[in-house]
């Protein structure tokens, strides 16, 4: 019989990491679960209570909440399960939270000596601390504020809030997760990496460190160099190319009873041979159009823009000078995007999946057996925007690239100082429908430069659906908050699918 673990789930932002652990079931089992969740944004934290309360439910009743299916699908304005004894329980596992700060350590102590109580030593944290010091463009955004000091950024640092629980409670096995920068990353001319380990390594105080180490690439066979830390997330399963340090720690006196038992590699995830697609994942979406920003926003206005737009490509005097067999896509572009059916900017109609997806994949997905789509809504692009959204989604369909800067012909430069200067050639991508997206960061948030939709005819960029599905959220997953804030959520999460075969590992180890 299969055990059952305590977890604490720390910078746990909407919860991605820990719905791969508390929804993980073998032999009809859930072997995790979730002491704490801390999450100190307000609208994660909000994210992440709803989805304790609705895992809590199903678990308990064998249903979802009255009314979750139509809040879901946005038809319920207000609901009322605050009165439900669930809810309470999930207030009690989604706790809003700063850790380091002075209110978070009672908290926090309270959640330790309730994971030792109910679950003895059989407990496992995870968690990864905020990834913005770390990541290559926010070490480059850094350097661009005027007086900035690594030393004093209090960010480089909060992993040190991670190693101070696994100090107090001991847990047989962590799961630390970060950025690829964390590998280069470096305060004072050290590496941030290296100051993880040396920390990490002196748990066990003067009798030697207190856990083992382990690296869950299949690449790795237990090599512990830094970069067989990295794990590539469309090896897995996950439609995205997304490379993440994944350290597993476990605790010395499990790590000799797992020697005893397991085979080289036995630990690792598994790879799948056939990587999942954009196509696979959201190309049977419901077709929108983009909203028209500074200006009058209705469909003919769009469509009449858009035919604009395509005729005015197909015109371009250098328009030859695009790779491949682009030149040709973009003078067929007038007779693609020519006046059809009226596209909405939102749709809550059920998605159309694709019979070469991933079966395990899109059961994951589409678990709850919802009939419809939620937080599907596009945002509003300028005209200019439009028109290099057309081009470069033109071309990616003609070339299987997405175009660089130096692909775009000048009457579609933006007025952007960096534009020439190689250092954001990518800086309008779109997500090509047959590989993997790329990476789906927090950037999304700020525009959709970077997430431009792969169909000339929709002409925008991803909405916060879309772009949830591409980190492999269940579809029944639903993000509170504003729509910047929903994409700031999906953008930081670790891939619930991807967590849910890190569980899977982690199980192996400890069973």
């Amino acid at each position: 019989m299969t055990s059952t673990y305590g977890v604490i789930d720390l910078f746990a932002g909407p919860g991605g990491l820990g719905e791969g652990f508390a929804g993980f079931t073998t032999e009809g089992q859930r072997p995790f679960q979730i002491v704490i969740s801390a999450e100190m944004e307000a609208a994660a934290h909000s994210t992440l209570r709803l989805r304790a309360f609705v895992r809590a439910h199903l678990a308990k009743e064998g249903c979802l909440p009255d009314g979750y299916e139509d809040f879901h699908r946005g038809g319920a304005a207000a609901h009322h399960w605050q009165d439900h004894p669930l809810w309470f329980e999930a207030e009690h596992e989604a706790q809003r939270l700063t850790l380091g700060s002075s209110e978070a350590r009672e908290p926090i102590a309270s959640a330790i000596a309730e994971a030792r109580l109910r679950f003895g030593e059989n407990t496992v944290v995870i968690g990864g601390p905020p990834c913005q010091a770390y990541s290559l463009v926010g070490r480059a955004r850094n350097r661009g504020i005027e007086g900035y000091i690594a030393e004093e950024d209090g960010r480089h640092f909060l992993f040190r809030e991670y190693i101070a629980v696994l100090r107090t409670l001991h847990p047989a096995v962590f799961v630390m997760e970060n950025v690829k920068g964390m590998l280069s990353s470096s305060v004072s001319g050290r590496r941030v990496f290296d100051m993880v380990l040396e920390d990490l390594r002196s748990l066990g105080g003067e009798e030697g460190c207190l856990y083992d180490l382990v690296a869950l690439s299949p690449r790795s066979l237990l090599k512990t160099a830094p970069q067989d830390f990295v794990v590539h997330a469309e090896d897995h399963g996950v439609p995205q190319r997304r490379h993440r340090v994944i350290i597993v720690g476990v605790r010395k006196d499990v790590a000799e009873a797992w020697r005893g038992r397991r085979a080289d590699g036995d630990h690792a995830l598994l790879a799948e041979r056939r990587k999942a697609t954009v196509r696979q994942v959201i190309g049977g979406f419901p077709e929108l159009r983009s909203g028209l920003s500074r200006e009058q926003d209705d469909f003919i206005r769009w469509s009449t823009i858009r035919e604009m737009t395509a005729a005015f490509l197909a015109e371009l005097p250098d328009v030859t000078d695009v790779p491949g067999n682009a030149a040709a896509a973009l003078q067929w572009l007038p007779r693609q995007v020519r006046a059809g059916a009226a596209l909405p900017r939102s749709s809550t109609a059920a998605v159309r999946e694709s019979p070469e997806a991933p079966d395990a994949l899109i059961r994951f997905l589409t678990a709850a057996g919802f009939d419809h789509t939620a937080q599907h809504e596009t945002r509003g692009h300028i005209r200019s925007d439009l028109a290099r959204y057309m081009f470069a989604s033109a071309v990616a369909g003609a070339t299987g690239a997405s175009p660089k800067a130096k692909d775009f012909p000048e009457e579609l430069a933006p007025d952007h100082a960096s534009w020439t200067s190689g250092k954001f050639a990518d800086r309008f991508r779109v997500q090509v429908w047959d590989e993997p997206s790329t990476t789906v960061t927090s950037h999304i948030a700020k525009d959709g430069h970077y997430f431009i939709h792969p169909d000339v005819a929709q002409c925008r960029s991803l909405t916060v659906r879309e772009a949830a599905r591409l980190q492999t959220f269940p579809d029944d997953y639903l993000f509170l908050g504003n729509r910047t804030q929903q994409f700031v959520q999906v953008g930081n999460a670790v891939p619930p699918y991807l967590a849910r075969q890190i569980a899977e590992a982690v199980l192996r180890i400890l069973e």
